[in-house]
């Protein structure tokens, strides 16, 4: 009988439009080969990731940057999953945070690096330079202002575009300038679809990747070898700036206690928007034991705007 009226339920809410099939970002566990929803995912302690600043070169600049490039201008970016990189088709900005151009010693490349102005001490400390050796302020401008300055990706060779993201781009930690690949998170996903941007994947059901990665990646796991693999490529194009293991919560799936990825497929989703408001009401309207449970539950229906059903 539960079961009768779970169906029917799902039934309704399939006539009313609020079921369909899409292709975007979902957490994917490459050792069990499937998707997984956020209450599939643990997040141990102690997991550690190559963090890598990279610097992509700027190809034409913004009106605003026409002073300081396009040549020996570039784009430092942050990331702690390298193996997004051949994925990147856009970087994001915030367009009321503070950016600099500084000058850069030529221990650290020389020329002339783009970085949020909060977060130029960090970097400092990140790039391991020399005594007596520094990060030089050259100009400071509004991140609205750097938004059409086009860079070239430091491996597939393509031309793409420094865009406007959101208030995810906080100068918390790495550059302020986000490294964005629609097809491997959900903030990278929203801007790509902002800008028109392709949702461009190229690793497989068991997290390797495909021919799409590029030359001498086809095949190799992304959360270990190839991720390697992308380090050491960067590092020959003169690209990398640093590597930094980095300690954070990461997801793992809680059947194979095994990493996860972020990867877009096509999946069967529910649309929350469609029927957020009466689910807030229904739950409203529900006793709770232990309250706790109701606030969960308000708190993941009011921000979520899609549910992973399948």
């Amino acid at each position: 009988e539960y079961e009768a009226a779970q169906l029917g339920v799902f039934g309704a809410m399939f006539l009313q439009g609020h079921i369909y099939r899409g292709r975007k970002p979902v957490h994917w566990s490459p050792s069990s080969r499937t998707a997984l929803a956020e209450a599939e995912l643990e997040y141990p302690e102690g997991h550690t990731s190559q963090s890598i600043y990279v610097a992509f070169d700027a190809e034409s600049v913004s009106e605003s940057l026409a002073p300081y490039g396009p040549e020996g201008l570039r784009i430092a970016i942050w990331t702690t999953t390298p193996w997004t990189i051949p994925a990147n088709l856009a970087v994001a900005v915030n367009a009321n945070l503070d950016y600099s151009v500084v000058a850069a010693p030529q221990s650290a490349g020389g020329g002339r690096l783009l970085v949020a102005t909060e977060l130029v001490g960090s970097l400092t400390s990140k790039l391991g330079l020399g005594e007596g050796e520094a990060l030089e302020v050259v100009a400071t401008l509004k991140g609205s202002e750097l938004v059409g300055t086009t860079y070239t990706h430091p491996l597939a060779g393509r031309s793409s575009m420094v865009v406007e993201g959101g208030d995810y781009i906080t100068t918390e930690s790495g550059t302020g300038l986000v490294h964005t690949a629609p097809g491997h998170g959900q903030e990278d996903y929203q801007t790509g679809l902002k800008y028109g941007l392709e949702l461009l994947s190229p690793v497989d059901d068991a997290g390797r990747f495909t021919d799409e990665a590029g030359d001498g990646l086809a095949g190799l796991n992304v959360l270990g070898d190839g991720n390697t693999a992308v380090i050491e490529k960067l590092k020959t194009s003169g690209n990398l700036l640093s590597v930094d293991p980095y300690q954070h919560k990461y997801p793992y799936d809680w059947r194979t206690k095994k990493p996860t990825i972020f990867r877009a497929t096509s999946q069967w989703f529910a649309s929350v928007d469609g029927f957020r408001d009466g689910a807030l009401a229904a739950i409203g309207e529900t006793e709770w034991l232990p309250a706790v449970g109701e606030r969960r539950i308000t708190a993941m229906t009011q921000s979520r705007s899609d549910w992973c059903i399948s």
